[in-house]
């Protein structure tokens, strides 16, 4: 039985379902529980390009030949169950379940990933993988907050349909099915049964058992033979002491009633806690660890070195500035951040990517490891004599993304354009919307300070990127970042120690002590080191007000249309210093900082009237400005976008 598979490369050449298969080919099954990684073929079909790529040949179109009745693959359905037993859609390739902005983003993955699957030569290899591919696959992972709430029926009557965000906090407990594991090494088969059962017990019995398994292993004698495991129920037999034992004497007696601090007569794990000093009353109450012991450490301990800065302190890794200098060395490192950010980023096309990174007035930086292989790197085009540098690619290896690699880059990045460069202060970029969160941990704000007649002509637009800057400190080595934080923290600690009292230990209230009668009240206010409670405080309602669904929808589409890449002119009003006659025009003027205000006090009792405010912002801009400007040409932009938001929204409330 033969099944079809599309070999184009190009978006626009594919429907839905031969997109739905690309996916499904490097998406894991949702229903298999981890044990099918992606799309295979069974084994009883043989799985063909389909003409569309077969056709293409250099001798023009052979159909005009003819050709044998069984060869021709022509109406070959294409590929739709997997060897596991599902279907396309049940490997996370549901066009229905998925937006349609993550259903295009996976396509392009899946595209990118069947390009290097047919570089090597295996196109068809259902079963091929290298370190690139299994790279890659990672993207197709699939984003919870994009899954719709609709839930398919599952055929195996053993697995219960889970909830669409997750079985562990919404659904109850279901019981795990278990298959039993097939072992080829010597150990019996009782040995099976045993971590089986072990994986239902609770964490303290399963350590109790281990040891005690030490303990019977180490005195029983080696068996002779291969046995199985015994499920009966297991007998004591009582033992009597023999009639020739004599009594105990009164000092037996009194040895034996010895209470011994723990259990069954082994000494009890738990430390007694010493008595504190002053001294380390007064950290522990700012915060710091304290230590008893003699050995105690002079200050709070030491944070873990990441493996990026080992690595770099022994050499195995270096960072290197890198140009298009016609050098041998500079192109085997271009060529290699080439290829990587091909390989990371996607959704960028292939051609763009080399052409920047091989551009003469693009730099680079560039993590080689054990010789010239790059495993992250910075692509950035600087402009001195505007006073800043835009960055054009940023990526890492996703295999050396937890050492610490991103971090440890734009430190040296930044170091770098301090000493080159040392009038340019700003950088600005465009981030993914997957890669915001990063930028802002290194110091990336969506707040542009920079005036835009600085570099608005100056870097590309990008569709669908969050645009932030960055300002660098004259002050700050970012080299020696970590011991800076620390000084600064521990100067806030100090101050902490002079200013808090929360140190001082004041003794037990004595209506309370024993002997002393019951029934005794004492007022809050004649308790020793009591900090000024008060009844009311106990009965103010201090929680905001409830609110509803609909105000966070709207401050999602809200925030939505502040982070568009065109809205920097509805962001704040407009000033009147700036353009006089402004008012003169527009009677009734909104923004979106004002409709924040308005949406943070609830001003808006319904949704219409935000969407009215919204309109206004537009019709306002479109007013006042003419056609051919940039803001009348963004207004209509952003328009269309919140008004694609809108209605998005109300067909997935149906």
């Amino acid at each position: 039985m033969k099944a079809a598979y599309p070999a184009s490369d190009q978006l626009s050449q594919l429907n839905c379902t031969q997109r739905a298969l690309k996916i499904a080919r490097h998406s894991p099954c949702v229903i298999c529980d981890g044990s099918c990684s992606a799309l295979r073929p069974p084994l009883d079909v043989d799985v063909v390009l389909d003409q569309q790529f077969t056709n293409e040949s250099s001798l023009g179109d052979l159909g005009q030949y003819g050709s044998d009745a069984d060869d021709d693959d022509s109406d070959l359905p294409y590929l739709q169950t997997c060897a596991c037993g599902h279907d396309v859609r049940d490997h996370n390739a549901d066009e229905f379940e998925l937006e349609p902005a993550e259903f295009a983003r996976r396509t392009r993955v899946a595209i990118r990933l069947d390009e290097l699957l047919h570089d090597a030569g295996k196109l068809l290899d259902f079963h091929y993988s290298d370190e690139d591919i299994v790279s890659l696959r990672r993207q197709m992972r699939i984003p919870v907050s994009l899954v719709s709430p609709r839930i398919r029926t599952v055929s195996s009557p053993e697995q219960q349909p889970s909830s669409p965000v997750s079985s562990i906090l919404s659904d109850p407990p279901q019981p795990s099915n278990k298959r039993r594991r097939i072992s080829i090494s010597s150990l019996s088969d009782a040995d099976d049964d045993d971590d089986d059962d072990e994986e239902d017990r609770p964490l303290a019995a399963r350590m109790a058992l281990k040891t005690s398994t030490r303990t019977e292993k180490s005195t029983r004698p080696p068996a002779s033979k291969r046995s199985g495991k015994s499920r009966g129920k297991a007998t004591h037999k009582a033992h009597t002491a023999p009639a020739s034992l004599l009594p105990p004497s009164e000092t037996e007696k009194a040895q034996m009633h010895v209470v011994v601090n723990g259990v069954n007569g082994h000494v009890n794990g738990v430390k007694v806690e010493d008595v504190m000093d002053q001294s380390q009353l007064s950290r522990l109450a700012a915060g710091v660890t304290v230590d008893t012991g003699a050995n105690a450490p002079a200050g709070p301990p030491g944070r873990t070195e990441k493996i990026a800065v080992t690595e770099m302190r022994r050499g195995v890794i270096q960072i290197t500035p890198v140009q298009n200098d016609s050098q041998p060395r500079s192109f085997v490192i271009l060529a290699g951040l080439k290829t990587l950010f091909q390989k990371q980023l996607p959704n960028m096309p292939r051609e763009y990517i080399a052409r920047l990174v091989f551009d003469s007035n693009s730099r680079g930086l560039a993590i080689i490891k054990r010789g010239y292989k790059v495993v992250g790197g910075i692509c950035f085009r600087p402009f001195p004599h505007r006073g800043f540098a835009e960055i054009v690619f940023f990526a890492t290896a996703s295999a050396d993304q937890e050492k610490g690699y991103g971090g440890m880059l734009m430190d040296h990045f930044k170091a770098h354009i301090k000493s080159a460069y040392p009038g340019m202060m700003h950088f600005l970029t465009y981030a993914d919307n997957y890669a915001v969160g990063y930028f802002e941990k290194q110091g990336f704000s969506r707040d542009i300070t920079l005036d835009r007649s600085v570099w608005a002509a100056y870097i590309k637009d990008y569709e669908g990127g969050t645009i932030m800057q960055c300002t660098m400190l004259n002050k700050v080595d970012y080299l020696d970042k970590p011991n800076i934080l620390a000084q600064q923290q521990e100067a806030v600690m100090t101050k902490i120690r002079q200013m808090s009292k929360s140190h001082i230990v004041y003794p037990g209230l004595p209506q309370f002590q024993p002997g002393e009668p019951e029934g005794v009240t004492v007022d809050p206010k004649d308790v020793p080191g009591e900090s000024g409670w008060t009844l009311k405080m106990a009965v103010e309602d201090v929680r905001p007000a409830p609110r509803n669904a609909d105000t966070y929808y709207l401050e999602h589409i809200l925030k939505e249309l502040q982070e568009h890449p065109q809205a920097w002119a509805f962001l704040q009003p407009v000033k009147a210093e700036e353009v006089p006659d402004y008012y003169d025009v527009i009677t009734n003027p909104m923004d979106f900082s004002t409709m924040e205000h308005k949406l943070e006090t609830n001003q808006y009792s319904s949704i219409e009237d935000f969407v009215v405010d919204a309109q206004l912002v537009f019709d306002n801009c479109k007013t006042y400005n003419p056609e051919h400007t940039i803001y009348h040409r963004n207004a209509i932009k952003v328009e269309k976008f919140w008004k694609d938001q809108l209605l998005q929204e109300f067909k997935r409330d149906g």
